[in-house]
């Protein structure tokens, strides 16, 4: 099993910045993916960003140029820096890997994102 923890949520105001901190913790090797994950209220479950174990990303066109996603190896865990954040990006953030040949997928207990209007 892999658990994931995450945090760096809370609120922020329009144009404003938030850090969002993933740490994998139990089974952790092979892992091929980890990424982020949002959904709003009455809105389907979307890809944000995904980072490889090779460090190749990958982001949501609504996000392009303002989140970064990165991953610190040494820590096992995946961040995601959103600058610029707009009332829009409101949402619950979900960390998720997958793992092993199967790429399993495991995920996050989510952390609340709200940017105020």
């Amino acid at each position: 099993q892999v658990q994931l923890v995450e945090s760096g949520g809370g609120l922020v105001q329009p144009g404003g910045s938030l850090r969002l901190s993933c740490a994998a913790s139990g089974s952790i090797f092979n892992i091929y993916t980890m990424g982020w994950y949002r959904q709003a209220p009455g809105k389907q479950r979307e890809l944000v960003a995904v980072i490889t174990r090779g460090g190749t990303t990958n982001y949501a066109d609504s996000v392009k140029d303002r989140f970064t996603i990165s991953r610190d190896g040494a820590k096992n865990t995946v961040y995601l820096q959103m600058n610029s954040l707009k009332p829009e990006d409101t949402a619950v953030y979900y960390c998720n890997v997958q793992r092993g040949i199967s790429r399993y997928d495991y995920w996050g207990q989510g952390t609340q994102v709200t940017v105020s209007s």
